[in-house]
């Protein structure tokens, strides 16, 4: 009987150790690269830079509750510092507001640290900072791409791109016009639609935004250089993601046959859920069964 409660007792607290592990792991952010620009200007410890950027962050931390866009300028120069957050329109506020808090802290350790021009890229949002003011222009890069490594067969592509492209240009129109900038979410546009093709049908999940420093012209020129990016790399992928600094594009297919089951991303450091649950109950029957013997 004793074994009997001891065994339910540690259960008990493995199961919620468990939920609360997944809770976490779930609500995280995922980072996927950070770039720091090595041709900026470099700063000091007690240069005034530092302080006006930590100003800056801390100003973007607060606003990141109130909107899925801000920017900031703080100091003068030669000491000013210029930034901005940008969150994907499709998330939560709060998903908005962890995702730029934590960019916050992160964008400036490691190689950024005495950095003067830094940008961060999570799946949820990104953040950047520079001394030279970014606000209105259109820039291609630095830039992040995620796209699936499960491709469609050959006599399946021309169609859907075709259908892609139709949609995503429609959804560009549509995004850079000026009513887009009156809405809820600027620039921000995404559309489901169930696609009837081929031998069967699939549903086809599409979504485009732009930073709202842009100008209607300009954020559709931004991206068209994003939908570029994704011609170049992943034109046969059944999912992609193409983030730029100022807008970016994403599309999913489900339902349509596929070759392959991959797929392939920049992001650094991800953990399968199910493989670390796995490692965590293997380790603790382990040590249960130990305790046991021990009795």
């Amino acid at each position: 009987m004793a074994i009997f409660i001891r065994f339910s007792t540690f259960l008990l607290y493995f199961f919620f150790f468990l939920s609360l592990l997944s809770h976490q792991t779930m609500s995280q952010p995922q980072h996927m690269h950070t770039f720091c620009d090595k041709l900026s200007e470099n700063f000091t410890q007690t240069s005034p830079y530092k302080s006006n950027r930590e100003t800056l962050l801390s100003s973007l931390r607060d606003r990141s509750s109130l909107g899925t866009y801000s920017n900031a300028t703080i100091g003068l120069s030669p000491d000013i510092v210029h930034g901005m957050f940008l969150c994907r329109g499709d998330i939560t506020k709060t998903s908005c507001s962890d995702c730029v808090k934590t960019a916050t802290l992160e964008i400036t350790k490691n190689n950024c640290t005495y950095q003067k021009n830094a940008i961060i890229f999570y799946e949820e949002c990104m953040v950047r900072y520079s001394n030279v003011s970014f606000f209105r222009l259109i820039e291609d890069g630095p830039n992040i791409v995620k796209y699936s490594l499960a491709s469609f067969p050959n006599s399946f592509f021309s169609s859907f791109q075709g259908t892609l492209s139709k949609k995503v240009e429609q959804l560009i129109i549509l995004t850079s016009s000026k009513s887009s900038l009156s809405s809820s979410t600027p620039y921000y546009v995404r559309d489901i639609s169930r696609v009837n093709e081929f031998e069967g049908s699939y549903t086809l999940d599409t979504m485009v935004q732009c930073s709202p420093d842009l100008d209607p012209e300009n954020c559709g020129v931004c991206l068209r250089l994003a939908v570029q990016g994704s011609s170049q790399c992943c034109n046969n992928a059944r999912w992609a993601h193409i983030f730029l600094p100022k807008c970016l594009l994403k599309y999913d297919s489900t339902g349509l046959p596929q070759s392959g089951s991959s797929s392939i991303n920049f992001s650094k450091g991800e953990i399968d859920l199910k493989e670390l649950f796995g490692r965590i109950f293997i380790t603790a029957m382990a040590i249960w069964v130990l305790a046991l013997v021990g009795l």
